[in-house]
């Protein structure tokens, strides 16, 4: 029998009814069985303020656990203003610090996004990976998912309603499936090698 994968999914939303929440929930119903996908809760958190690493806020110290129980964590953000919502960016920041105790270090990434635009969350991706590459997250490059909401993407139960992009969304879950997989036996042999 398979192990237990548990994915931190960081929604770059905080709106309750955010097509990206929704993007998320039907990726859940797309992985495989053993994984458990678990949302991580971003819109309590202060703002970032570097006199604070001392002493983090209680939200930020669950940020950080949330993140460390993880084996792989999924973004599913929109683009604002062609970047990353600031809730995103201020979350990465409070789970990043203080330097040299970073939560998100080591842990295997996907990141997909959707928005009414034609070319999806395409340039908030790709500065999010930036972010993330230093961060020293593998990040998987390969298949991008730029996905363009339209009416009709979501059932009324919250499922992928075209089966064009339910093949497609369920092709990039795979890769991610095997892209966490790869790196989790990965991290696995340098522990048992040392």
């Amino acid at each position: 029998m398979a192990q237990a994968t548990t994915i931190g999914v960081v929604v770059g939303s905080i709106r309750p009814d955010s097509i990206n929440r929704k993007l998320a929930l039907a990726l859940g119903a797309l992985a495989p069985e053993g994984w458990t996908l678990e949302h991580i809760r971003i819109d309590d958190l202060p703002l970032y303020n570097q006199d604070d690493d001392k002493n983090p806020a209680a939200s930020v110290k669950r940020l950080k656990a949330d993140i460390a129980r993880a084996d792989g964590i999924l973004i599913v953000t929109p683009e604002y203003n062609r970047s990353i919502p600031g809730v995103l960016k201020n979350a990465i920041d409070h789970a990043s610090r203080p330097y040299g105790q970073s939560a998100w270090a080591g842990k295997p990434a996907g990141v997909i996004g959707t928005s009414g635009g034609a070319i999806g969350t395409a340039l908030a991706q790709q500065h999010l990976r930036n972010v993330m590459a230093y961060l020293d997250m593998p990040t998987m490059g390969q298949p991008e998912a730029f996905v363009q909401f339209k009416e009709g993407l979501f059932d009324d139960k919250g499922r992928i309603a075209n089966d064009a992009t339910k093949q497609f969304l369920q092709k990039w879950m795979d890769s991610y499936v095997a892209w966490v997989q790869r790196h989790t036996e990965q991290a696995a042999e340098k522990v048992a090698y040392v």
